[in-house]
């Protein structure tokens, strides 16, 4: 199977060699029973190294079929799922010691810089270095004898800056250097970038997002292609034990295999509402990666096959006006997540992104008048009609 569409649909759906159903069972088994002594029963999934099941943290059904589907839609050999993104994180961060260094992007999600800044600086002693990653040359410069992972999101949340992974792999990989590369691909979805095929070492998804696609589904995966990371990180996954329930992993499942009509759909919608506000007198400046005012536009075009559905824009004013605006809309739900069916709307200074001190804040150009759209699928018509609306109040 090569096309998406069709890869999305069937992998981990095989039909079930007992009953010859469809959709994979949701199993609530937490342990297994064993055939003899050390004798497990079953395989987990391919990508597990065959164990077989013996307890739900260590391997189940419903999470190896989801495991699978989303290693073959990111064209990896490996994926890994978790009870959320941040989880997900955590686990990459449990691969690191003490005095290990990690470069990441500055703008990067307010939950990851919460997570670096609060509790692996200063808990467990690794040091970050935040920073802008439009120059490589500057990110190559900036790795030491104990850099151990590079980090960046592409597009970023919320200022949608797009880096250019090919690149960055090649830092990570050309200094002799047990470097991983790590990318956030939670904005663009497997859909309409693999990172992997970049170069990245480590895919993270916020599985929450455009995978689950319903707002129903708080998870979080990784897809890797080599077996030593696979290993270190299949060994967190099941020692930590922050793996999502059999349920949450049906619901990502399901979700997944409509990805790709819902990612086609939505940023449709989004280029068309960039666009629109990008000329209305009330809007200061909008960022999109399908606008070709974008700084990143021609990048962003080299390395996905779609801009997405994310936009930010700045509305002329403050706080006062994006407050008004936000409380204006009648179609577009105020409200913290993205990448699901509905449309959303949110001030990521003063939700996603409040944990992040102001200072830091202002460096990144996360200002009170910035507002983040998450564009779902409605109908374009009503969807551009709420938002004039709300910009004439």
């Amino acid at each position: 199977m090569s096309s998406f569409a069709t890869v999305c649909v069937h992998a981990g759906s095989e039909p079930d060699a007992v009953t010859g159903a469809v959709v994979p069972p949701i199993s609530l088994a937490t342990t297994f029973a064993q055939a003899s002594l050390g004798n497990l029963c079953g395989v987990d999934s391919p990508n597990s190294i065959g164990r077989g099941f013996e307890y739900s943290r260590t391997g189940n059904p419903t999470r190896g079929a989801f495991e699978r589907a989303i290693a073959a839609c990111e064209q990896g050999a490996y994926g890994l799922a978790f009870a959320s993104g941040l989880a997900a994180t955590n686990a990459i961060m449990s691969c690191l010691a003490t005095h290990d260094e990690v470069i990441c992007i500055d703008d990067v999600y307010g939950g990851t810089q919460r997570m670096f800044r609060q509790i692996c600086a200063p808990n467990c002693g690794i040091k970050f270095t935040f920073m802008d990653f439009s120059d490589v040359s500057a990110v190559a410069a900036a790795v030491t004898s104990k850099t151990k992972l590079i980090w960046v999101e592409s597009p970023t949340n919320p200022t949608l800056k797009i880096s250019d992974i090919k690149a960055l792999a090649a830092v990570a990989r050309g200094g002799g250097q047990d470097i991983w590369l790590v990318v956030d691909n939670t904005f663009m979805s497997p859909y309409l970038q693999t990172p992997l095929d970049l170069g990245a070492h480590v895919v993270l998804h916020s599985v929450t997002k455009y995978i689950g696609g319903h707002s129903d589904v708080v998870m979080g995966a990784l897809v890797v292609n080599d077996e030593e990371i696979f290993k270190k990180i299949r060994f967190v996954q099941n020692a930590c034990g922050a793996v999502p329930s059999p349920f949450d992993c049906y619901l990502a499942l399901r979700g997944l295999k409509t990805l790709h009509v819902r990612m086609d759909y939505a940023q449709k919608n989004a280029l068309a509402i960039a666009t629109f506000l990008e000329a209305h007198a009330k809007v200061e400046r909008v960022v999109y990666p399908g606008l070709p005012s974008h700084p990143q536009y021609e990048l962003a075009k080299t390395q996905a096959k779609g801009p997405g559905a994310m936009i930010t824009f700045f509305i002329r004013g403050g706080i006062e006006e994006a407050g008004t605006f936000l409380k204006s809309l009648r179609l577009f739900t105020l409200a913290e997540s993205l990448g699901a069916v509905e449309s959303l709307a949110e001030s990521p200074a003063v939700m996603t992104h409040a944990s992040v001190p102001r200072e830091v804040r202002a460096t990144l150009g996360i200002s009170d008048n910035l507002i983040r759209l998450s564009i779902g699928i409605e109908a374009i018509e009503d969807l551009l009609q709420d938002l004039a609306q709300a910009l004439s109040v």
